[in-house]
């Protein structure tokens, strides 16, 4: 009687603390995901590492820039960070996009191939 009565309060407990995960699990499901398409300006393969390296922090789930368009899709938890906070990421590694200038003293301190003719 007691190994079923300790069987059962074991069956009990997976039970209470599976259900207790599922509606955790479904609550963080329903984050709020955003993608966005922003201008960085930067030359070559090494800023590319460097730009989508500024965005390897919590929230952001991918982060691509393209050499060719300037373009970086950024993919993210809105709850977590903002398009503002992405902006300034990447404008503190010395990259200038459509809202920040790049910070003057990274951008001195690039790779002379990443020093692109600055819009701002």
């Amino acid at each position: 009687m007691k190994i079923a009565h300790k069987i059962l309060t074991v069956i009990s407990a997976v039970i209470l603390f599976t259900a207790c995960g599922n509606n955790e699990t479904s609550n963080t499901s329903v984050a709020a995901n955003t993608t966005e398409n922003i201008k960085v300006w930067g030359n070559c393969e090494m800023c590319k590492k460097t730009i989508e390296g500024s965005l390897k922090v919590k929230g952001v789930a991918k982060a691509d820039w393209n050499v060719d368009t300037k373009i970086m899709n950024v993919s993210f938890d809105s709850t977590q960070i903002n398009l503002d906070q992405i902006e300034k990421n990447i404008a503190s590694v010395g990259y200038d996009n459509e809202k920040y200038s790049g910070d003057i003293n990274a951008y001195k301190n690039l790779p002379e191939c990443c020093q692109y003719e600055r819009k701002k």
